[in-house]
Parts: structure tokens; sequence; C-alpha cells
């Protein structure tokens, strides 16, 4: 089982990172289930974390308008087991999408402090 709270009307988790030559961290994402890849970072953390580039994705944004999303690939520690996963170079806040979600249950304690759990199916 994942576990994690609600704040500030979100309801987050933490990801477990791992990467090559320094210890795992965590870092805090947003479950946004409007958003059906993996992962988001901001550029800069994507930068930061020296996460190695796949492809670009054209997306078409709500104004109509396209853009290239670099897509980069990160280990993280999902239930006890590392995955890999795609990370989209995108947005202001780290957010975590369905496709972690598939096979899973997740339940939301909709109040400020309230319990996020993800658990498999």
């Amino acid at each position: 089982m994942i576990s994690g709270i609600v704040k500030d009307a979100h309801a987050t988790i933490n990801v477990e990172f791992r990467l090559q030559n320094i210890p795992d961290f965590t870092i805090e994402f947003v479950i946004d289930t409007g958003f059906t890849d993996y992962l988001c970072l901001p550029p800069e953390a994507v930068v930061l974390l020296g996460l190695p580039l796949l492809y670009e994705l054209p997306a078409n944004l709500a104004n109509n308008s396209w853009v290239d999303i670099p897509v980069h690939q990160a280990v993280i520690v999902w239930n006890g087991e590392e995955r890999l996963v795609n990370v989209l170079a995108t947005g202001k806040r780290p957010l975590l999408g369905t496709a972690l979600l598939d096979e899973h249950e997740l339940v939301i304690q909709f109040t400020e402090g309230g319990l996020v759990t993800i658990d498999e199916l």
C-alpha cells in the first residue's frame, strides 16, 4: 500500500526516486486523475536530476496551440519495486498521472489532512 495525505485540497503522495551514484530520495506529487501519463516535473527539476531525454511529445493545449513536451525517463520505487517511468518536463508542480494507478485502487478522504491510499487490485 502507498499512502499520502490531502494538503491544500490536493491528494498528495511521496514518490521515491532511484538515481545512480546518489542516495534514494522522495518528491511529493499531486495526484492528477486528468493526466493519463506517469509523472510530470518542472523542467528545472528534470535538469537538476539529470534525467535522460527519450523524445519530444507533441501536445495540443487548451488554446488549440501545439507545443513539444520533453519526455524523460526515471527509475522510481513503486509499491516496493523498481519501475522505469516516463517523466514529462512541464508545469510548475510535480504531478502523478493515472498510468501509475493502472491496476490499483485510489481512495481519498477529501478533507484537509485526510488519508490517501493506493492499493494493488
